[in-house]
């Protein structure tokens, strides 16, 4: 499978995370809509209101099956607006989608919402996870931990942060000063809450020191995942504003990781968000783009390519366009 192909192209869905479950690949987007909100830089014109989930059991020739509306800001007791990125976790028979989701005082909180099967629907819970903000939760599991990555700037309201403290005057820090990171924390015993602090997930260049702001070539935007292969963590994101979908190895799912390289040059569309999985001994990069919305961001489409490993454990670069 060398060349990615279209998904749903019957409908605009987005940021797709994908899993296996009960012996299929369940696919979790974002539901891009045409809200005639103006384009600009807090992307208020991404203003998705409902999650569908998909599945498909042949990747390469198979058909997808949606199996419909999920989750919706209505149903969410503290929703505000903008239901973007989720992801989906199984533990114990019940599966656990987290959500980002703007609440009242238009801050960007993370959610939980918990379902009997993989297809939904899911019950959300009455309150954010507590200590959460930002966008784009990715749930990791390893001997029984599970591991929830997030954060993005601009929209995604990283930069109001430090420390886990909102500031009073937000900022990005200077080029020169070590780039904005990604967050990770261990989730409580029961997925609905953070059992520690967050932490920074710190991405470090081939000297062993933390990417500068200003190097924007490789530093961290937005879109955490994260995947094993051959006994090492891979950490992958997207670079945001340079528009490449980058990774970064470590030796344990908190980093640090070291940059190696990008997996995807720029698509058509702002920016990239993917999942990575495994699947019948084969791995696929689930993503997105534009094209068929005739290049309009906010109304994209979910695609999946194979990813292929070169033989020292570094991946080999996909071309977007």
């Amino acid at each position: 499978m060398n060349k990615a192909k279209y998904l749903f192209p019957q409908d605009f869905m987005a940021d797709p995370s994908a899993h296996v479950f009960n012996g299929k690949i369940y696919i979790y987007p974002s539901h891009d809509w045409d809200s005639g909100i103006e384009e600009n830089d807090n992307g208020d014109h991404f203003d998705m209101c409902d999650y569908h989930a998909f599945s498909i059991e042949d990747v390469e020739n198979g058909e997808v099956t949606d199996h419909g509306v999920i989750l919706s800001v209505e149903t969410i007791p503290w929703s505000g607006r903008q239901l973007w990125d989720s992801d989906v976790a199984r533990k114990d028979g019940k599966y656990y989608l987290y959500f980002s989701l703007k609440d009242k005082n238009d801050i960007f909180r993370l959610g939980v919402a918990v379902s009997d099967t993989p297809e939904g629907p899911f019950i959300a819970r009455e309150h954010p996870i507590k200590g959460s903000y930002s966008i784009d939760p990715c749930v990791f599991e390893e001997n029984g931990e599970y591991y929830l990555y997030f954060g993005g700037i601009w929209g995604g309201q990283l930069q109001r942060y430090r420390n886990n403290k909102a500031l009073e005057n937000p900022h990005l820090p200077p080029d020169g000063e070590p780039a904005l990171c990604a967050k990770v924390a261990r989730l409580s015993a029961d997925m609905c809450e953070f059992a520690e602090e967050p932490r920074d997930v710190v991405i470090l260049d081939e000297n062993g020191k933390p990417l500068l702001q200003g190097d924007t070539k490789r530093r961290f935007f937005e879109a955490s995942w994260m995947h094993k292969y051959n006994g090492k963590y891979y950490f992958t994101y997207s670079t945001g504003d340079t528009h490449l979908l980058c990774y970064a190895i470590g030796d344990n799912p908190c980093g640090p990781f070291t940059y190696k390289g990008v997996i995807l040059t720029p698509v058509v569309g702002w920016t990239t968000h993917h999942s990575i999985v495994e699947y019948r001994g084969k791995w696929y990069l689930f993503h997105h783009d534009s094209v068929p919305s005739g290049g309009r961001t906010w109304l994209r489409s979910m695609k999946v390519v194979e990813l292929e490993y070169n033989p020292d454990g570094t991946i080999k670069t996909i071309e977007g366009k």
